[in-house]
């Protein structure tokens, strides 16, 4: 007989029953301790399917089970069929993986390069439950499935949940998670406003909030959506919300992008409560070495920057850096956009003087021409002593591409309508965090990357300006990925919200967004009645261009004919985060909570 081969069975049964059997000295358990038990054994568990695996072994029907028909839902639920196929591909023996099997899982299947023995012991020494073969530096089917099931094994690159992109680049060269409206918690309209909204966005990793300041009473600014019925915030209570949580998940720089309709007096206030509640954290003058130029995220570490219009230049204000600017109004000229479908509607000659379309020559003598923005010219008087808290994040109106390109300068920054960002982008998605949805999903999955930091590294051809990059085009020098995902099954799925047990039809999304030559999805076949753990094992092949910029999405859907699909958990990442190998993919709901155990189990291949 193979070593370690001797009382296999005897050595799995002490072990279970050395971990159970306290726990049936008083007889039979009901459910309630049931659950307790699968979560002393490690195994989770979501507790409608335990319910009715519960159910299923209660022979007696009468809510209490025995040591052995909890056994057999131990099985059920912990003893998977497609991991134990893979032990007994690796396993000599099919009891035991010896070093030398685990060494070739780990290398073949799991893309573990520079193995040694030490990594081997490590996972051993973490995941083998069973005393006996841990000493022997053996893994059990036991343990293996610990391992698969593991944070190890998450689809999710553990590289990238650190900061290791370099954070040196002017910020102009990451792209940078930002929100929009961030204190709304749910409808636009009359939904009501909250300081969690923004507490929210810090700790998912937003680097840059939305604040929406009108005058309120007793000279008070306040914070809500204007001209609608959603509640309303003391700007100096939303400050404070920020000041506390700004840096919980990410060290690098938060910026206040201020949507500013107060009046001077009140833009005064705001500036004394931005000084006096962030204090050293406010970035109020330039750094030393970048008076010309953007800092890096890095030197701008635990930093708060104010983003608004702003009054002359930086020079100018390092110059009155110290001086009372109580009082100090100056006028400036703001352009607004105007709605063009609306004002096709307009006769000509009610156009009002002041109203300005702007363009360029390379523009108009283009064949795929756009039409321009009108902009409609307002004199507004601004508060020096907020308009001098504005240091690297100056707002301009976008002109056209042309015009920023030749005339903006290195701190500023453009605002871009809705409306002419869609006809520019020929893409309607808004990314707002207090709006749940796809959307939200894509701008949460391109951030995992980086350390969830907030900060992420455009590509090259991105950075350089030389570089003519078209995402209507395959670029010449593309570096093409080739993606094969195998679906193997789905673990404990949230059943349907329509079900009355544990049951869903259910099916798996797969698609990938990037540019438009890579947008592709596909999906498997149904299966029907099974939320706990419907197996596919189909496979899908992608070719995608542009992987820097590609996201891949899982959903998972309850199918229904008539009134559409439902939704029952997602997950995106960005293509290039993903691990090779056996991978679980973990869920969330539409609101983005965390639904584990659900996930899906999947085979991740790649080459470039």
């Amino acid at each position: 007989m193979k070593r370690g081969t001797i009382g296999h069975e005897n050595m799995e049964n002490k072990w279970f029953l050395s971990m159970i059997r306290d726990d049936f000295r008083g007889g039979k358990i009901n459910l309630a301790r049931t659950l307790k038990l699968l979560e002393k054994l490690n195994i989770p568990c979501n507790h409608i399917h335990v319910k009715q695996v519960f159910k299923d072994n209660d022979r007696l029907k009468q809510g209490r089970i025995t040591i052995e028909e909890f056994r057999s839902i131990y099985r059920v639920i912990a003893h998977r069929e497609e991991i134990t196929e893979i032990f007994n591909t690796y396993s000599e023996d099919r009891k035991f993986l010896y070093e030398k099997n685990l060494v070739a899982f780990l290398t073949q299947e799991q893309y573990v390069f520079n193995m040694n023995r030490s990594i081997v012991f490590e996972i051993i020494e973490k995941y083998e439950p069973i005393v006996e073969v841990k000493q022997a530096r053996q893994m059990s089917l036991e343990g293996f499935t610990r391992y698969l099931c593991s944070s190890d094994c998450l689809v999710f690159n553990n590289e990238f949940r650190k900061v290791y992109q370099d954070m040196h680049h002017p910020l102009k060269d990451y792209f940078i998670s930002s929100s929009h409206n961030t204190y709304l918690l749910s409808d636009q309209l009359v939904g009501p406003s909250d300081v969690w909204g923004y507490v929210s966005a810090l700790v998912k990793g937003c680097r840059c909030l939305e604040i929406d300041c009108w005058d309120g009473s007793q000279n008070e600014p306040v914070v809500y959506h204007g001209y609608t019925l959603t509640s309303k915030l003391l700007f100096k209570t939303v400050i404070q919300a920020i000041h506390k949580y700004a840096f919980i998940t990410s060290d690098y720089p938060v910026v206040l992008s201020l949507e500013n309709h107060c009046s001077p007096s009140q833009q005064e206030v705001m500036a004394d409560n931005l000084q006096s509640i962030l204090g050293d954290t406010l970035l109020s003058d330039v750094l030393d070495d970048y008076a010309h130029e953007l800092p890096s995220p890095e030197a701008l570490k635990f930093r708060i920057l104010v983003r608004n219009k702003k009054i002359g230049t930086l020079m100018e204000t390092h110059a009155r850096k110290g001086s009372d600017k109580h009082g100090q109004v100056e006028e400036y000229d703001e352009y607004e956009e105007i709605d063009q479908e609306e004002e096709e509607g307009k006769d000509k000659s009610s156009e009002p003087p002041d109203t300005l379309q702007v363009s360029s020559e390379k523009e108009t003598q283009s064949s795929n021409v756009v039409k321009l923005p009108l902009f409609r010219r307002n004199k507004v008087k601004m508060a020096m002593a907020l308009s001098d808290l504005v240091i690297y994040t100056k707002t301009e109106k976008f002109k056209n591409f042309y015009h920023s390109r030749e005339h903006q300068q290195f701190n500023e920054s453009n605002s871009i309508g809705e409306s002419t960002a869609r006809k520019l982008s020929k893409l309607k998605v808004a990314l707002n965090f207090q709006t749940p949805g796809l959307p939200m999903d894509i701008q949460n999955g391109k951030f995992l990357d980086n350390g969830n930091s907030g900060y992420i590294l455009k590509p090259q051809f991105l950075r350089d300006t030389e570089t003519d990059f078209n995402p209507n085009k395959t670029p010449e020098d593309s570096n093409p990925v080739t993606l094969m995902i195998r679906v193997i099954s789905g673990i404990q799925l949230p059943p349907s919200s329509r079900s009355l047990s544990n049951r869903a039809d259910t099916l798996v999304i797969i698609e990938i967004f990037g540019v438009p030559h890579d947008q592709s999805k596909q999906q498997t076949r149904v299966i029907k009645k099974n939320a706990f753990n419907p197996r596919w094992n189909e496979t899908f092949t992608f070719i995608i261009q542009v992987p820097e910029l590609a996201l891949i999405r899982f959903a998972v859907e309850h199918q229904n004919l008539l009134a559409g699909n439902e939704l029952l958990g997602q997950y995106t990442l960005p293509v290039l985060c993903m691990s090779k190998g056996y991978r679980h993919v973990p869920l969330f709901s539409r609101a983005g909570e965390n639904l584990e155990p659900a996930s899906l189990f999947i085979y991740v291949w790649y080459v470039r």
